[in-house]
């Protein structure tokens, strides 16, 4: 592997001759593209006051697909060379076989670029990133004699890709990505509880290691663990529920973003099969993916197909409008691509894929939708859960929330999981505040066996009827 700039046309490849070797594979095929990709990153965890984990990664290697009607043949390869490309196109080549196919308009192109090029990893020197995770272990062990342990970590990625369609055209795209996390645990009176914090996105490491910005962080996750140290088992039961905005979108994501993918869809295995058009939430309910957010961990210039990026509406006013959709489903639905087409790594197929999912703020004030809960929780921070695709129930674990009556705000609760389905849930929406936000940059979303950064956000929400698992009364 060669360092400096990715550029696999100028030191691996003659592009002419990958060209006609992807459009020999493509003959007769609906699509296809050969993908390119070089990525490296570095991982930094210490805890307890020592570095347990000091990882670094380099790959590259390309994917070659060949797409006719629903089937699509996919090989990939870590050696980047033109004997190489022609025998995945041999190989993608069996699954689509001979004549038929019309091949698909190309994407539109677009210069629009969402990010910087900078490469994260060398955005700060390896002693200054050690020496950062120490100051926070040192820090936090400062400010509250209760904090036992301290886990911080650093990530970094810088990934470069190109993507040749077979009418000609050649895309390319650099994506940085950093983040930090902080996790601290606190003991008191032999109880102990946990607290979380971090955030990232496309930029580099410059900022989120600035003392300014980690000492907050630092803050934010002793705040989250001091308030479990003093939480009550949570209720049981069906009642009101208020979730907190920003992060507590990972709940919307879940729950009604994947049901909204252009595949599940076409299959008629998601909830939302066959609704186009009509009532699927309550009024004033908007969402959106939208990867055009500039710096988001969710946002990407282009997808892995080559489609430029787009602001997507799924569900405008509590009607569905709208799918998520790769060039594949878009075809086969008869309808536009929506730049979503998303891959792990060249090793992997794209497919329909959440960017940054959200929904678009209220008119109410957050202590107006509080004040006017009679009995209920109030979900700030979410941790795991599980959903069914086919029929969008969820099971979601809260990592901080509070019992709320007459319209107080009472004390932190523990061990609460929300128990519901996507639709209904959206169905039950009775409040929407003013204070939509974004998470800080810490989602991942899985599908298939295949991982993607994401975002997700939302505002204040009250939803009725929900199903709350607790050991408290």
């Amino acid at each position: 592997m060669t360092s400096g700039r990715f550029d696999p046309f100028n030191t691996s490849l003659d592009l002419e001759a990958a060209l006609t070797i992807l459009r020999g594979a493509v003959a007769g095929a609906d699509d296809g593209e050969l993908f390119l990709e070089r990525r490296t990153s570095e991982g930094l965890v210490l805890d307890d006051g020592r570095i347990r984990t000091a990882s670094y990664d380099a790959s590259e290697g390309f994917g070659l697909r060949a797409v006719r009607g629903e089937t699509a043949g996919y090989a990939h390869s870590t050696e980047i060379s033109e004997a190489a490309i022609r025998r995945a196109s041999e190989t993608a080549r069996l699954a689509v076989g001979d004549g038929g196919g019309t091949l698909a308009e190309p994407p539109r192109a677009t210069n629009v670029k969402l990010y910087t090029d900078e490469n994260p990893l060398e955005g700060a020197a390896f002693e200054v990133k050690i020496d950062t995770l120490r100051e926070i272990d040192a820090y936090l062990r400062d400010l509250d004699p209760r904090v036992v342990q301290v886990t911080a970590s650093l990530a970094a990625s810088h990934q470069e890709v190109y993507i040749l369609r077979p009418e000609g055209g050649l895309v390319s795209d650099v994506r940085p990505m950093a983040r930090l996390s902080i996790s601290v645990i606190v003991e008191h009176a032999g109880r102990r509880e946990s607290g979380n914090a971090g955030g990232g996105g496309r930029f580099g490491l410059t900022g989120l290691i600035a003392p300014d910005h980690w000492k907050g962080v630092a803050r934010e996750a002793l705040r989250i663990a001091v308030v479990n140290l003093d939480a009550v088992p949570a209720p049981a039961g069906v009642m009101d529920v208020a979730l907190g905005p920003g992060w507590p979108g990972v709940l919307l994501h879940e729950a009604v973003g994947h049901g909204l993918e252009g595949d599940f869809n076409r299959k008629k295995t998601s909830a939302f099969a066959g609704l186009m058009g009509q009532q699927v939430a309550a009024k004033g309910v908007t969402i959106l993916d939208d990867g055009t957010i500039p710096d988001r961990r969710g946002s990407i210039s282009v997808d892995d197909e080559g489609t430029a990026s787009e602001k997507t509406v799924l569900i405008e006013d509590g009607i569905l409008v709208g799918y998520m959709q790769d060039r594949q489903n878009a075809r086969l639905m008869g309808v536009t691509p929506t730049g979503n087409g998303r891959r792990e790594s060249y090793a992997h197929p794209p497919m329909p894929r959440m960017t940054n999912t959200y929904m678009l703020g209220g008119d109410m004030a957050p202590d107006e939708i509080l004040s006017g809960m009679d009995d209920g929780i109030y979900a700030v921070g979410f941790s795991g859960g599980q959903v069914d695709i086919t029929n969008g129930k969820f099971v979601f674990n809260c990592t901080e929330a509070y019992r709320v009556e007459k319209g107080r705000v009472g004390a932190p609760v523990k061990g609460a999981t929300l128990i519901g389905d996507g639709a209904t849930a959206m169905k039950h929406v009775r409040a929407i505040g003013n204070d939509m936000a974004l998470d800080p940059g810490v989602g991942n979303c899985g599908k298939a066996g295949q991982w993607v950064p994401v975002g997700v956000g939302q505002p204040t929400l009250l939803i009725g009827g929900l199903t709350v698992g607790g050991s408290g009364t």
